[in-house]
């Protein structure tokens, strides 16, 4: 997976600048160590900002064409209420409440260009938040939204937010925000979130949920 190997890449020269300033504030002498011991401790911040990019790249998964990235299933539990469970392969399913008429899951995705996308080097994505929303928009305006973040970048260490802030100077890569459109809540819906490329699509799986879809539309 190039993701990993790039997220071992940066913890490999994490483990590198750790070493080295572990070297330069275990040596002797007054200035000259209290100026080691100050280069030093920057070598450490260094190191630990390495590991937390390391952390926040490991968080990413290659696209391999066009594959299922999560199922997302309804309960109702009240009037605009519903229980959802997304189940994301090879995760723990979590459960979540929603609040509202409608839902959507987004993701983050980062593309490749020129040379890299010549390599052979397919985008990568990361599944962002789901979140709900009502028909109504005075009640949108009054209730409190319904957001859940499925990842958090470490300690703001957020690698595809300076992509995204640089991608005029970087012309070999390309992020991309992927949302899936909003569809209907409704009990015992079952819907397929497949990715691609170009992006997240929403399939209903069973037929609460195409009833819905089919009423909405």
């Amino acid at each position: 997976m190039v993701y990993s190997a790039i997220a071992v890449a940066a913890a490999l020269i994490c483990l590198l600048v750790a070493y080295m300033a572990a070297r330069l504030l275990w040596k002797d002498s007054w200035i000259m160590g209290w100026l080691r011991g100050m280069f030093g401790l920057a070598l450490l911040a260094l190191a630990v900002f390495f590991a937390f990019i390391a952390l926040d790249i490991f968080s990413y998964r290659q696209i391999q064409g066009e594959q299922t990235v999560a199922t997302v299933s309804f309960t109702q539990k009240a009037s605009q209420e519903y229980e959802v469970l997304v189940a994301i392969p090879e995760e723990d399913e979590q459960a979540y409440t929603l609040k509202g008429d409608q839902w959507q899951l987004d993701a983050r995705i980062v593309k490749w260009k020129g040379p890299l996308l010549q390599l052979g080097i397919k985008p990568g994505y990361r599944l962002d938040r789901l979140s709900g929303r009502y028909y109504s928009l005075e009640q949108e305006r009054r209730e409190p939204p319904s957001v859940y973040a499925f990842s958090e970048s470490p300690m703001g260490v957020d690698v595809w937010r300076w992509l995204r802030e640089a991608k005029q100077q970087l012309p070999i890569v390309d992020t991309v925000y992927g949302s899936a459109t909003y569809l209907p809540m409704a009990d015992g819906a079952v819907f397929d979130i497949r990715l691609s490329g170009a992006g997240l699509i929403s399939r209903p799986v069973n037929d609460a949920a195409r009833d819905a879809v089919g009423d909405w539309k």
